[in-house]
Parts: C-alpha cells; structure tokens; sequence
C-alpha cells in the first residue's frame, strides 16, 4: 500500500509540473496574440489594397502580353508553404502538412522552423519573416516563373476565423487570370498598364507572401493559446483523480496499521 501511494505522490508531482508548462505557454501566447492580431489586421488591409490596384490591371488587354498571365501545361508548380517555428499547438503545423499532401509532384519553398525541418532546407523563422525576406524570395520567384521554370506558384497558410478556428488554405498567385469584370478603370496607369503589371508583380508576390505570413503566425499563436488551455484542463483533472485515488489508498494503509495494532494489543 506504501508503494501505491508513492507511486501516486510522483504522478501528481509530474502532472503538476506539466501543467505549470502549460500554463507558461499559455500566457505566453496570450501575450502574443493582440500584437499578432494587430499585424494580421494591417496586413489584410494591405492586401485588399494590393488586389485592387492587381485587379485593374489584370482587366486590360495589353497586359494579357505579360509574362505573368500566360498559363502553361507542364505540372510545374511551386509552392511557398507557412507552418509554425514550434510545436505544441494543437492541429496548427498539421493541417498545414496535410494540404501539402495534395500536391505530390509540386516544388515546396518552407517559411518557418517545423516546414523547413519537414522539407529538408535552410532554418528560417515565420515569426520574423519580413517584407524583405519576401521580396528576395519573390525576385527569384518571379524570373523562374517568367522565364518558364514552372507554371503555377501558390502559398499553403493558414486563414484565421476566430481564436478557436483556423484553417489551413492554398492560394494562388500566378499567373495573373484575367479580370472579366468589364469594368472600365478609371485609373491611368503610366507610362501603360502592361508595365506596370510587369514591375509591380515581385512586390505583389512579396507582399502577399508577408501578409498570409502575418496571418498564419496569428492562427498558430491562437491554436497554441487554446492547446494549452485544453492541455491544462486536462491535466488539473488528472490531479483531482489522481489526489482522489492518493487520498483512499492513504485512508486505507492508515486502516490497515490501525487494524494491525489493534490485532497485535488483543495478541
């Protein structure tokens, strides 16, 4: 009986030492989410900004001349995909990884520590992961992509829906479809518009791959932050049944020394 309850008084000493884990994390990532948050918020801006000025440019005809809305057949595609820099948040990293599995054949440039461990390239950070690096990627990206290298490029993120829910989406970002909308722009782009389709594209893509950066870096914060409530819950349970069982079996040694005394005085 004396071993039993030792046995229990080391389960809830290690259970306890989870849940204090578990309870840093969580604050940690509670931290992090309203400057996460804020980031994702601007970062949407700048992309609805950017997909406007995109999309009068897509609706003109001349730009149809531009590299970047000629579509090829030839099953080449890249993808940059966004996973997280650490573990320890629920479903995050993969259903990131799951989509992936959707395109066997295509070339993966990782952003973040866990996808650059998958896919066997240079450690980088999606927590840090600046316009600057975006735009240096999307140089080399663009000329690729111009010069025919490959026919598709997309970006695996994932979408932020509330602090409970995130998803893990593809989106993509050339070429160019053409925008069918029949609206006239207004705008006049100088000195045409196929120029400046032409010179805007790098900083499309890096922007767009910054934004969706921001995004997914919000989602993995969250999904972390609600791992590890779910993980603390758990584990203060497991330390109420675990204090319940302690409690019986040291009830019952204390009646077994009492029944054994008690044999021994009649003795």
């Amino acid at each position: 009986m004396a071993g039993n309850t030792k046995a229990l008084r080391s389960r809830i000493k290690s259970v306890t030492s989870t849940l204090q884990l578990t309870k840093a994390m969580e604050l940690v990532a509670s931290s992090k989410i309203r400057r996460a948050n804020e980031g994702m918020q601007k970062g949407r801006e700048y992309a609805r900004a950017l997909e406007s000025t995109v999309s009068l440019l897509r609706g003109d005809g001349d730009c149809l001349k531009s590299p970047y809305m000629q579509k090829r057949e030839t099953g080449r595609t890249r993808i940059v995909i966004i996973a997280g820099d650490r573990g320890l948040a629920g479903g995050y990293n993969a259903n990131v990884f799951r989509l992936a599995k959707e395109f066997p054949e295509a070339e993966f440039i990782p952003v973040g520590k866990r996808a650059c461990e998958r896919f066997g390239k240079e450690i980088n950070s999606s927590e840090r992961f600046s316009f600057a690096d975006a735009l240096a990627l999307s140089g080399t990206l663009c000329r690729d992509f111009a010069e025919g290298e490959f026919d598709r490029l997309g970006i695996i993120w994932t979408k932020y829906v509330s602090v409970m829910t995130q998803e893990a989406t593809v989106t993509w970002l050339l070429p160019f479809e053409k925008n069918e909308s029949g609206t006239k722009s207004l705008v006049t782009f100088e000195p045409d518009c196929l120029t400046v389709l032409n010179n805007i594209t790098r900083e499309y893509v890096a922007g767009m791959m910054t934004v969706l950066a921001r995004e997914s870096f919000a989602s993995e914060v969250a999904a972390r932050r609600m791992a590890m409530d779910s993980a603390g819950k758990n584990a203060r349970q497991m330390i109420d049944d675990l204090q319940l069982e302690y409690n019986r079996a040291r009830q019952g040694a204390i009646t077994q020394e009492i029944t054994e005394i008690v044999a021994g005085s009649g003795e």
